[in-house]
């Protein structure tokens, strides 16, 4: 439990600390441009998200975090299991939740921010929104940007999913009598 538990507090409050700088030194989204650290390729772009993955539903905020805090209840009545022996998936499911747990902190707006006049929200009003800051382009495509906890959050289910894949022994098939 101090793995798992270690592992998801780091993991949010590194997202949280990058989130906060980030935005911090760029501003709100269109105010201060992009710090590029690989011209034209990789750089800081603050974005507000007010869906998920990929942008996908926007405008569901609230249902995105019930979602969220279900996920982490599931995760914790897990972590009390009798699963919660193997290492690897303790490792996993800290990187998860803390990938959670940082964007349910944005949906939340637990970070304060207030919108902009950008002529799609009321000015000053609170952001219900994940903070998203890293940015790739792929050509001239425009990766959506994410944060740390959505990194954290992909690799947890890849990791998962490898785990599932290749290491969790399936039945044998019985032969018929």
């Amino acid at each position: 439990m101090i793995v798992f538990l270690t592992i998801a507090i780091v993991a949010s409050a590194l997202d949280l600390w990058s989130k906060s700088w980030i935005f911090g030194r760029l501003g709100m989204p269109g105010t201060d441009g992009t710090l590029w650290l690989w011209g034209g390729v990789f750089g800081f772009q603050t974005a507000l998200n007010e869906g998920a993955l990929f942008g996908m539903g926007q405008g569901f905020v609230l249902g995105f975090a019930a979602l969220s805090f279900v996920m982490l209840i599931g995760i914790f009545v897990w972590a009390v299991g009798p699963f919660f022996k193997n290492m690897f998936l303790i490792v996993v499911m800290g990187l998860i939740s803390g990938g959670i747990a940082g964007n349910l902190y944005d949906r939340l707006g637990l970070h304060q921010l207030r919108w902009l006049d950008d002529g799609w929200h009321v000015a000053d009003t609170p952001v219900y929104a994940v903070r998203d800051w890293l940015l790739v382009m792929i050509g001239s495509y425009h990766w959506p940007n994410f944060n740390l906890a959505d990194s954290y959050l992909v690799a947890g289910v890849i990791l998962l999913g490898i785990y599932v894949f290749f290491f969790v022994e399936q039945p044998k098939e019985q032969k018929p009598e």
